[in-house]
């Protein structure tokens, strides 16, 4: 359903550390486009083969329109975790590089009772989350 999700930034290096290591926990590997013009511009994770033909990806970079990067009142992107661990990992990690709490690791019972969630948001001010489905353990069930 979804191609790639794309967010801007008003300073892409520092955009690039905070997401390598938020999303490291969650077994993200950035993309390789090949395209130094591309690359210059902005940075994904997930994934990007045959030139963006095979595309599931996650992207931060300038604005096409060159005009400063804004958060979206309401708009958040939800990663998903195979483990509880990783949504804790995820939190410290975006923490310590810069991010903002917007709800600790913990469970969410009025969704689900195996709603297993944390909530973050990016140096620029998007809104992020980490989130497992399944038993304790963090299993899918």
């Amino acid at each position: 359903m979804i191609s790639y999700i794309y967010y801007g930034t008003n300073d892409l290096g520092r955009a690039i550390r905070f997401y390598d290591a938020a999303l490291a926990p969650l077994e993200m590997q950035r993309c390789i486009t090949g395209d130094p013009d591309w690359d210059r511009i902005s940075a994904g994770w997930g994934l990007y083969e045959d030139g963006g033909a095979w595309e599931l990806a996650f992207w931060i970079g300038i604005p096409f329109n060159q005009q400063p990067a804004t958060a979206g009142n309401g708009s958040m992107v939800g990663f998903r975790a195979r483990r509880r661990y990783q949504v804790e990992q995820f939190h410290a990690a975006a923490l310590a590089h810069g991010g903002s709490c917007e709800g600790p690791p913990g469970l969410r019972l009025h969704y689900s009772p195996d709603f297993y969630a944390a909530y973050v948001r990016d140096p620029d001010g998007n809104k992020l989350a980490a989130v497992c489905r399944g038993d304790e353990a963090g299993m899918s069930v």
